[in-house]
């Protein structure tokens, strides 16, 4: 328990999360048949508040337990060996409307979805207040002892909020009420960085970050291609999409990747004597030699020679002098990484072991894609600027600095200006050239094979792109 301002005992948050924000019922398990009801930007995708409408309006089924949950439980129970061929009795039964409120006949989407939404008003706007708290921190001392200092038993409460703000923002766009979805923007553009004083945050929250600023610029691109913001919110949507900088937290992962690899051999190097008579022992009687015992019989230049190779390959990692004042991150950073790490494992030894066990996934061209949606989403506020001013987009980038964004973003693949164009239709054209390094015109490509509507970073362009039809 902890004590308020008015010493009150309240519940203590570490206990577990009090934050219960789920945009579906936690028990129902249907799988959607597409992602595209849901929205997706990047491709173009609205979010159909119809689909919402329609769940949230749902008949309670009978059926429910056998239709949708049969094949999950089954593989969960066994008996002498089997599967389990029926379902547990307590299995909990979905309920006539899904535990939202909804009104007695059907409103618009948008008002039934914000009905139903807002049994979770007074905990948003809780979790609101506390984000103007200056000094937030994850508690980490009572993390449990397994998650090694990872907090995910934080975040996913909070991710399922972002999930329910990102709805909400485009409903309450769809109903007027654009100041509202403004401030749950802005509120998930907060959690998106919500790790800033966090100790841990370079080794988990690149993808939890990247996540959430995706679901923040949906509410954002639909409000900006159906003209719903103000030229004063647009305002407050530029300056809170420049306070990101991912190119500069890419170098910042990169380091203190090298600096937890560093620690682990240093701390094989303290610890390899801890255990020598236990180890030796036991591979006498054995007959087999573990590694254990091999690290225990190590030369220390060898450790400092893992030393070496693993900041090697961090620096092939890192980006240029030269591409830090372009302010760019070319594939070639992702290259020269995979060719470093290439060669160590071509040629594995006793002092690269570490190194060859380093794996940079895709941080480069994922944070690369995170900062160039920032930087067009920003210059589409400057668009919308001009166009409310002017009444029609311009005819190139130039116009808009520094009247309505103070300094135009630039490609941060080549360092050269955004592709821009504004079409016959009243609308425009605006991209970077994508991780291929290639101008394709404007191209947005899926990926292959996939039955949602994800975007493939790795070919095309990058495009700010207009509505699908």
């Amino acid at each position: 328990m902890v004590r308020n301002e008015q010493g009150i005992d309240e519940e203590a948050t570490n206990d577990g999360p009090r934050l219960d924000i789920r945009i579906n019922v936690p028990y129902d398990w249907k799988p959607w048949p597409t992602n595209d009801f849901q929205g997706n930007w990047q491709c173009g995708r609205r979010i159909d508040l119809r689909v919402f409408q329609a769940y949230y309006r749902a008949p309670a089924d009978s059926n429910w337990q056998t239709k949708q949950n049969a094949n999950r439980y089954r593989g969960r129970f066994r008996r002498g060996g089997g599967y389990q061929a029926s379902l547990p009795d307590n299995m909990p039964k979905q309920l006539a409307t899904n535990e939202f409120p909804v009104a007695p006949q059907p409103q618009s989407p948008a008002a039934d979805v914000l009905l139903a939404l807002s049994k979770y008003d007074s905990a948003i706007e809780q979790l609101r207040q506390a984000s103007r708290r200056p000094f937030f921190q994850f508690p980490l001392s009572s993390l449990p002892e397994d998650t090694s200092g990872f907090p995910a038993p934080y975040l996913a409460p909070i991710e399922e909020c972002v999930e329910v703000l990102r709805v909400r923002a485009v409903a309450e766009l769809e109903d007027g009420r654009s100041e509202k979805a403004l401030e749950d923007v802005r509120l998930i553009l907060y959690l998106a960085h919500i790790d800033r004083h966090e100790p841990w945050r370079e080794f988990w929250s690149q993808t939890w970050r990247v996540k959430n600023i995706n679901y923040a610029l949906q509410p954002v691109w639909q409000g900006l291609v159906d003209h719903k913001w103000s030229d004063t919110q647009l305002t407050v949507l530029e300056k809170e999409l420049a306070n990101f900088d991912f190119l500069s937290d890419y170098d910042y992962f990169v380091r203190s990747y090298r600096a937890e690899k560093i620690e682990e051999i240093d701390s094989i190097k303290r610890k390899r004597f801890h255990d020598f008579w236990a180890q030796l022992n036991k591979s006498l009687r054995e007959g087999v030699v573990y590694l254990d015992t091999l690290l225990d019989f190590m030369p220390g230049g060898w450790f400092y020679q893992n030393d070496v190779a693993v900041s090697q390959i961090s620096q092939q990692s890192l980006r240029t002098g030269a591409e830090v004042e372009k302010r760019i991150l070319p594939a070639e950073v992702e290259k020269r990484c995979h060719e470093a790490m290439a060669h160590i494992r071509r040629h594995p030894s006793p002092w690269n072991f570490v190194a060859g066990h380093m794996y940079y996934g895709r941080e480069a061209p994922s944070l690369a894609f995170a900062q160039s949606s920032l930087d067009r989403a920003r210059v589409a506020c400057a668009l919308e600027h001009h166009r409310l001013a002017a009444g029609e987009y311009p005819t190139t980038l130039d116009v808009l600095a520094p009247r309505f964004i103070e300094k135009l973003p630039h490609d941060i693949i080549n360092g050269q200006p955004l592709h821009y164009r504004r079409a016959d239709d009243g609308r425009f054209l605006l991209y970077s050239v994508g991780w291929n390094g290639t101008d394709d015109g404007g191209i947005i490509v899926r990926q292959a094979k996939r039955w949602n509507a994800f975007l493939d970073e790795a070919e095309g362009d990058w495009v700010w792109p207009n509505p699908e039809k």
